[in-house]
C-alpha cells in the first residue's frame, strides 16, 4: 500500500460539495420521481409486479445511498445543520415509500402462495425468493396496508424525528478535560476513548466529566427515549403484538428459542469470568475493577499503532485466512474509503454505511492508536468486505439482518487479534494483547446483557406511562449489577443516555444481535483455523445466504449445527475461556 495513508474519507466521489452538493440535491429528486412512479404503478387496477418489485429494490438502493451521504456528512461534522436537515428530507422520504411498500405487500398477500411460487419461478425470480415470502408474512402480522402506510407517515416527526433530536442533544455536548495544562472541550467521541486511557487517573477523571456531562443532558435524553418507546409500543398494540421482542427477532430473522439458549450459555458460564476481574483489579493495583477500569490496559507494555502500521497489520493477517479481504481491506485503505481523523466535532463511535449505486462502502472511527481501535478498525472493514462479497446481487437478496451483519465483521477482529497474540514478542505483549480480546468477550457477554436487561425491562414499564430519569438510572445499574455479577465497585447510570443504540429508530433491540454476531462467528472462525485459505470460498458462500435464510438454517446449511440447543454456543464461547486461562497463566 501506498503510505502515508489519508485519515480522512472521499465523499466527494459520490456528490461534490458536501450538505451543499446540487449532484446530492439533483439525486433526491430522482428518488422523488421514482417513488411517485411506483405509487402510480401500484395504484392500477391489475398492477405490473415485476415492474413493482425491480422499481422498488431500485429505490431502496437509492434511499440508502442517500442515507448513507447525509450519515456520514453528520457523523464527519456533528454541526452540519444542513446535513441534518437533509438526512430529515431522507427519513421522509423512507415514510413515502415505506405507504407505498405495504401496498405491495398487500398485492403479495393476495396471491396464494402457489400462486406466489409459480409467478417466481417464471420470471427467473429464485435469488430473491425468500425475500418476497418473507414481506408477505410479514404483511400477514400487521394492519391493512392503509394503516401500516399512516403509520410510517406519522412515523416521520413522531418516531424517527425523536431520533434525530438526540443526534441534536450529542451534537451539542462538549465535556471539558485538563491536559498538558490546558483546559479542552472535547467532543462526545474524543471523550469516550479517554475513559480507556492507560492512566488511572485519567480514567477516572474523564468518567466523573462524563457522567456529569450526561446527566446534564439527560432530561432530553429521555424524552427521545420515552417517546420512541411509546411509538413503538402503541405500534405494537395496535398489530395486537403483545411481546416487545417480535419485532426485532422478526427482523433478525431468529427464533426466541435461539435467542434464550444463547443467553442461558452465556449466564451459565459467567462466574468462569470472575477470577480474570479479580486479577484484572490486582493488575492495576485496585482492590475492585470500577467501571472504567474494565476496558483499562494492563501489564507494562502500553503498545500504541500508528494508522498506517495498524493498516499495514490488518492486510497482513487477512492474508492468512482469506486473500480476497485481504486485497479488498488495502484496496478500502488506499481509495480513501475510510475516515479515522482524530478531530473534534465528530460523533463517538465507529461504524461502516454501505452506497450500494456506487457500490462502495465506507467506514467511520476515531483512531488514537491503541489495540482497542486497531479492532475496531478490523471490525468495520469485516462489515464492508460483506458487502462486498454480495456485490451485484439483487437488493433483496443483500438485506442481511444486524445479527449475521455483526458475524462477518466480528470474524474480521478475530483474525487480527488472535494473529497479534500468536506473534507477540514478550510476555508482556501477549498479556496486554489477550487483555484487549477478553474486554471485548466481556462487552458481548455483560456489557451487551446489562443493555438487553435494561431494555427489556424499560419497556414493561414504559407501558404504564413514561419513565423519569432517575428510574432509568435505576434500571441501568440494576442491569449492569445483574449482567457483570455485581463484580465492579461503581457503575454507569446515566449509561442509556450516552448509548446511541438505544436512540435507533429502524432497529429496535440494537443490543443481542452483537451477541449473536460475537459467538456465531466464533463458530465460523474455528473452522476457517482449521482449514485456513481453502475455507475463503466456504465463507464468501455463507455471507452470500445471510439474506435469504433464518439464521438457523443458515447454520445448518454452512456449519451443520442446531442453534436452538446449547452445544453450539458452549463451543463458541469455549474459546473466550481458553482465552481467560492463557490470561491467568501469564
Amino acid at each position: 500500500m501506498k503510505e502515508p495513508l489519508n485519515q480522512t474519507w472521499d465523499l466527494e466521489t459520490f456528490f461534490a460539495g458536501g450538505s451543499d452538493s446540487e449532484s446530492f440535491q439533483k439525486f433526491i429528486a430522482d428518488i422523488e420521481d421514482h417513488i411517485a412512479a411506483f405509487r402510480e404503478l401500484m395504484g392500477q387496477e391489475k398492477s405490473d409486479l415485476l415492474s413493482s418489485v425491480e422499481l422498488m429494490q431500485k429505490i431502496r438502493m437509492e434511499l440508502l445511498e442517500a442515507s448513507s451521504f447525509t450519515g456520514c456528512l453528520m457523523a464527519e461534522n456533528m454541526n452540519d445543520l444542513k446535513a441534518v436537515q437533509l438526512s430529515n428530507k431522507i427519513t421522509a422520504l423512507y415514510a413515502q415509500f415505506e405507504g407505498v411498500q405495504t401496498l405491495l405487500a398487500d398485492t403479495l398477500l393476495k396471491m396464494e402462495e402457489a400462486e406466489l411460487d409459480q409467478w417466481i419461478k417464471d420470471n427467473k425470480m429464485d435469488n430473491i425468493s425468500f425475500a418476497l415470502h418473507e414481506i408477505r408474512t410479514v404483511a400477514k402480522k400487521k394492519l391493512p396496508a392503509e394503516q401500516e402506510a399512516l403509520i410510517e407517515a406519522l412515523a416521520v416527526d413522531g418516531y424517527h424525528g425523536w431520533s434525530s433530536n438526540y443526534d441534536t442533544v450529542v451534537s451539542q455536548l462538549k465535556f471539558p478535560f485538563e491536559e498538558d495544562g490546558e483546559v479542552k472541550e472535547l467532543s462526545a467521541g474524543q471523550a469516550y476513548n479517554k475513559l480507556s486511557s492507560k492512566d488511572r487517573d485519567v480514567r477516572e477523571k474523564m468518567f466523573k466529566t462524563w457522567e456529569e456531562g450526561w446527566g446534564n443532558a439527560a432530561q432530553n435524553c429521555a424524552d427521545a427515549l420515552n417517546h420512541i418507546a411509546g411509538f413503538r409500543l402503541q405500534t405494537y398494540a395496535h398489530r395486537k403484538w403483545d411481546d416487545v421482542l417480535q419485532e426485532p427477532l422478526g427482523i433478525n430473522r431468529m427464533s426466541e428459542k435461539t435467542l434464550q439458549t444463547m443467553w442461558s450459555v452465556i449466564e451459565e458460564n459467567k462466574k468462569k469470568f470472575i477470577p480474570y476481574f479479580e486479577k484484572k483489579a490486582q493488575l492495576l493495583g485496585v482492590d475492585t475493577l470500577s467501571w472504567h477500569d474494565v476496558e483499562a490496559p494492563v501489564g507494562k507494555l502500553s503498545k500504541t499503532y500508528g494508522y498506517d502500521e495498524a493498516a499495514q497489520l490488518i492486510v497482513k493477517q487477512f492474508e492468512g485466512i482469506s486473500p480476497k479481504m485481504a486485497e479488498f481491506a488495502a484496496m478500502s485503505f488506499e481509495n480513501n474509503w475510510i475516515e479515522v481523523e482524530d478531530r473534534g466535532g465528530k460523533r463517538p463511535g465507529g461504524f461502516c454505511t454501505p452506497f450500494p449505486v456506487s457500490e462502495e462502502t465506507r467506514v467511520f472511527m476515531t483512531f488514537e492508536g491503541t489495540a482497542s481501535n486497531v479492532s475496531t478498525l478490523a471490525h468495520e472493514l469485516g462489515h464492508a468486505y460483506h458487502e462486498y462479497a454480495m456485490k451485484g446481487m439483487p437488493n433483496l437478496a443483500r438485506d442481511y439482518a444486524m445479527n449475521v451483519a455483526e458475524t462477518a465483521s466480528t470474524f474480521a477482529e478475530m483474525i487480527v487479534s488472535d494473529a497479534a497474540i500468536e506473534a507477540a514478542q514478550s510476555s508482556d505483549e501477549k498479556l496486554f494483547l489477550l487483555d484487549d480480546k477478553i474486554q471485548r468477550s466481556i462487552a458481548f457477554y455483560m456489557n451487551i446483557h446489562a443493555r438487553f436487561l435494561f431494555e427489556t425491562r424499560f419497556y414493561e414499564e414504559r407501558k404504564n406511562g413514561t419513565v423519569s430519569v432517575e428510574r432509568l438510572n435505576e434500571l441501568m445499574v440494576t442491569a449492569q449489577k445483574d449482567a457483570y455479577l455485581d463484580q465492579l465497585g461503581d457503575y454507569h447510570p446515566h449509561f442509556w443516555a450516552s448509548k446511541l443504540h438505544f436512540y435507533i429508530t429502524s432497529y429496535p433491540f440494537y443490543n443481542f444481535p452483537y451477541t449473536f454476531g460475537y459467538l456465531f462467528s466464533a463458530g465460523i472462525y474455528a473452522r476457517a483455523a482449521e482449514k485456513g485459505t481453502s475455507f475463503e470460498d466456504d465463507y464468501i458462500a455463507l455471507l452470500q445466504d445471510t439474506a435469504s435464510m433464518k439464521v438457523e438454517d443458515l447454520a445448518s446449511k454452512h456449519l451443520g449445527v442446531d442453534l436452538t440447543k446449547p452445544d453450539f454456543w458452549q463451543s463458541a464461547l469455549d474459546i473466550s475461556l481458553d482465552d481467560v486461562d492463557q490470561f491467568l497463566k501469564l
